[in-house]
């Protein structure tokens, strides 16, 4: 009996804990963000301008929850469905326990992992479907305006917090709904990629069984010494989302391989060796390559000497994001805007979706209010994502990149760098012989020097 009373207990906390969190965060969907019309939006290695069909109507912002309403020309529809496009993992509740604990959400805890599954998600739909996909569906998501968001949130967390006290759920999906469509597609390529997309999404989901799910993650760090609930570094999910990748089984994630860049250098033959490991294929140099990079971009603060570097990284077309945020929230960077970051935000706290099932609701894994953050802002500690299809594709990068490491490190050493020959070569490394070791002295070394209260992303 004593022991019900204890699991009722942690139950009723994490309800409670729950609740809270989506109060505390899930206003950011109803703030408005303003992008200015006179600067260029980068997205993920994709440029966009907004202006009037009138160019003497020049306003110096637009809010983006309003962009539909505007009377505009250019490329703010195709901005709009890019972004949308993009797949969102946010903070869940009510999914299966997760083994070893009673959580069954990861409210308050599990941002960077998700940060850390949007940029893998990105990864795999330029894998799968390309850069220039887009959803066709993305436009018809839409806000609810049909009450205060404020009354609304607290609506939400008093409904939730006495369904806890009652052992019922009452707090429902977002308020994002998706209008009726004609659900026919208009060619077998369509269909196809609508299957990937599909397919990509249920990877992601909350089950014990989802490849890259909450709970296989979470797994998969038990061998870094975390738990359910404990704090993940950008630089630690890195990892993770290697071991992951590494240890899928699907037969159509055996052409994909994740490699993380030790003490910030990428050693050139350690990529290709991974890129031409046995495969399925004819071609043996056919294998693509995400590339984890975990930085640190200045001391307790970010040092703004690498704004422009991070800009030029969100340029690039090999770029599937940044796993970073602001002292203690994570966030997936996807662009920018001047001086300012785009993001999507994992701290909106919505209901478990079975994806297990057929034709599952897709709506609340897009996001359809982007935001925006000052750079300066931004906490020192991130993992920056590439995506290479092949060798070739690797070869051309890693000649861009080192450019433009050139350029924005001036007379300093630069953020990470790209070199010849295997990890193994240097003596430096001679003693070390197994990369995970490696990374998580480096990691206990970090967590020492930083207090909890500073570094920790909730």
């Amino acid at each position: 009996m004593e022991a019900t009373g204890t699991d009722d207990v942690d139950k009723l906390k994490t309800k409670f804990i729950s609740a809270w969190n989506n109060m505390k965060y899930s206003w950011v969907l109803k703030t408005k963000t303003y992008f200015s019309r006179n600067s260029p939006v980068l997205l993920l290695g994709k440029c966009y301008h907004f202006k009037y069909e009138d160019e003497n109507k020049m306003l110096p912002a637009i809010s983006s929850c309003a962009i539909e309403d505007c009377v505009i020309s250019g490329n703010v529809e195709e901005f709009r469905k890019d972004f949308i496009s993009r797949i969102w993992l946010t903070y869940r509740e009510e999914f299966p326990q997760i083994e070893g604990s009673a959580l069954t959400t990861d409210c308050g805890w599990g941002c960077t992992l998700r940060t850390g599954q949007m940029l893998l998600a990105q990864g795999l739909i330029l894998h799968f479907l390309g850069r220039a996909w887009t959803w066709p569906d993305a436009l018809n998501i839409e806000n609810s305006d049909s009450e205060s968001w404020t009354s609304h949130t607290v609506k939400k967390f008093t409904a939730s917090f006495e369904a806890s006290l009652s052992g019922e759920s009452e707090l429902k999906t977002p308020s994002i709904s998706l209008k009726k469509t004609i659900g026919k597609y208009s060619d077998d390529h369509e269909m196809r990629n609508e299957i990937y997309h599909r397919k990509i999404v249920s990877w992601f989901g909350d089950s014990p069984l989802a490849l890259f799910g909450l709970h296989q993650l979470i797994e998969y760090g038990k061998k870094a010494g975390k738990k359910a609930g404990d704090w993940y570094g950008p630089a630690v999910v890195a990892h993770i989302l290697r071991k992951a990748v590494e240890e899928a089984r699907h037969p159509d994630l055996q052409g994909i391989t994740i490699y993380v860049a030790q003490d910030c250098t990428v050693y050139n033959s350690d990529v290709i060796d991974k890129q031409c490991a046995s495969m399925a294929s004819d071609n043996p140099d056919n294998k693509a390559v995400i590339i984890l990079v975990p930085v640190r971009l200045g001391g307790e603060r970010t040092n703004v000497d690498y704004l422009e570097f991070v800009k030029g990284i969100l340029s690039l077309e090999y770029c599937v994001g940044i796993i970073g945020g602001k002292p203690k929230q994570s966030y997936y960077f996807a662009g920018f805007q001047d001086d300012s970051l785009i993001y999507m935000d994992p701290h909106y706290c919505q209901s478990f979706v079975d994806v297990s099932i057929k034709d599952f609701p897709l709506e609340t894994f897009h996001c359809p209010s982007p935001k925006k953050m000052s750079f300066r802002k931004m906490d020192p500690s991130c993992t920056i994502g590439f995506y290479c299809q092949n060798v070739q594709d690797f070869e051309r990068a890693s000649e861009e990149i080192t450019k433009m490491l050139k350029v924005s490190s001036k007379e300093k050493y630069p953020l990470f760098t790209f070199v010849n020959g295997h990890s193994r070569d240097y003596d430096f490394t001679s003693t070390t012989t197994n990369e995970e070791d490696l990374f998580l002295e480096d990691e206990k070394k970090r967590l020492k020097r930083f207090s909890t209260e500073e570094f920790v992303l909730l």
